[in-house]
């Protein structure tokens, strides 16, 4: 299916914004014109999947706990199998892990992994990260054009999730492809792709359980809660699938919309480069100003509902814009949402969602962006677009919002 022929701008009056290649292209535009429309809009997410998608700040931390907005797809079941959708199921695409999941199974499921994401833990990647960095920059030629995505920014979180999941070295480009054609409902290898990256993590999961070692997904074959046993071999490939998604496609996008938001502001980039103390507030400022998660997974109505003033039927679906949502939420300093500045103190911003369902692996993508952001900083002190900002093409469906290619031009130190 040719995505491109879907889509169309946001509509006017009661019809569905279809959030294809040429909304998501200039999506904060158009979230902007939805805003002032109202906090919820019809919307067609996919082709064949629709729902309402939630655009204003206080109604989005309002849905993201709403106690019948639920994970479990069954009252939508009919809708999502005959458009093709896996991100639901168990055994073929991405079902059996905490994101999909409703407490009692999604308390259980957190508390299994939560252990590998503690601050001790994820503050010792650190060097590891470091190194990688550096050797991504060792890499480039002295000076030149380059693609920042092919060079930098996708291949850092790549080896970063692969080591701390125990993939070997020779798979890990055959995963790169799959994870990001599985956010990509509709494209003609949508479906080939969830299942041979369903299939390869449980396949590795038997692997480490035959053979263990100092890696995360041989910790999790391992992982045993006192009450409710081990993960069975459906949550533990969905769990691992959900791991590289989220380690792995989100922070690709983070580090690709921070130095495109920098290039884009060459004087928030000096400022940068001046004061690198700037970094943990500025990489908030990120997150808020250009979030790499556009909008959260589905929820399900378990019962009819109203929310925002729309009347949303039992087995409607819901999702949050939390690009929109984060450029509406409230500012410290009473500034223009729509500027960036890095100086902001602690930008508030739902791009690791709000609630249950909040981003355990946020810490390591905070992580990921100061050494990243840093590294390119002090090894690359030239460092500039080498097209116009207009020309470069967005990811073109899916939850995720992020650069498909960032050429520039650069000088390493």
């Amino acid at each position: 299916m040719d995505t491109h022929q879907q889509a169309r701008p946001v509509s006017d009056g009661d019809e569905r914004v279809v959030m294809g290649p040429e909304f998501k292209a200039d999506a904060h535009r158009q979230y902007a014109r939805l805003r002032a429309k109202g906090p919820i809009h019809p919307a067609q997410f996919f082709p064949g999947i629709t729902g309402w998608v939630v655009v204003d700040y206080d109604l989005a931390r309002t849905t993201l706990t709403h106690p019948a907005l639920l994970k479990d797809p069954q009252p939508a079941a009919e809708m999502l199998e005959a458009a093709g959708f896996l991100g639901h199921k168990r055994g073929t695409g991405f079902g059996g892990q905490m994101l999909e999941a409703d407490p009692p199974e999604h308390t259980r499921l957190r508390r299994l992994v939560s252990g590998a994401f503690s601050p001790k833990r994820t503050a010792e990647m650190e060097p590891r990260i470091t190194q990688i960095a550096d050797q991504l920059v060792d890499a480039m030629p002295p000076s030149g054009e380059l693609d920042l995505v092919e060079a930098f920014t996708a291949p850092l979180p790549v080896a970063v999730i692969a080591e701390l999941l125990g993939i070997p070295e020779a798979d890990r480009q055959d995963f790169r492809r799959w994870t990001s054609l599985a956010f990509q409902v509709g494209h003609p290898e949508y479906a080939s792709a969830v299942a041979s990256l369903h299939g390869f993590l449980r396949q590795l999961a038997d692997d480490k359980r035959r053979a263990p070692g100092d890696d995360l997904l041989s910790a999790l074959v391992a992982a045993r809660d006192e009450d409710d046993g081990r993960l069975s071999q459906d949550e533990l490939a969905g769990t691992a699938a959900l791991l590289v998604i989220a380690g792995h496609e989100t922070t690709v996008n983070l580090l690709g919309n921070a130095v495109l938001a920098l290039l884009q502001h060459p004087g928030q980039l000096r400022l940068l480069r001046e004061d690198l103390g700037l970094l943990p507030d500025a990489i908030e400022e990120f997150l808020r100003y250009d979030t790499s998660v556009e909008r959260t997974t589905n929820r399900y109505a378990a019962e009819d509902l109203e929310l925002g003033g729309v009347r949303i039927p039992r087995g409607g679906i819901v999702a949050v814009a939390l690009a929109s949502a984060s450029r509406d939420a409230p500012l410290p300093d009473g500034g223009d949402p729509d500027v960036l500045d890095i100086t902001r103190p602690a930008a508030r911003h739902l791009s690791f969602g709000h609630g249950i369902h909040h981003c355990l692996g946020a810490p390591l993508a905070r992580l990921e962006a100061r050494v990243a952001l840093r590294t390119l900083l002090t090894r690359v002190p030239h460092l500039e677009l080498a097209v116009p900002a207009d020309s470069l093409h967005w990811f073109p469906a899916g939850m995720v919002r992020g650069v498909l290619s960032l050429p520039v031009r650069y000088r390493t130190a």
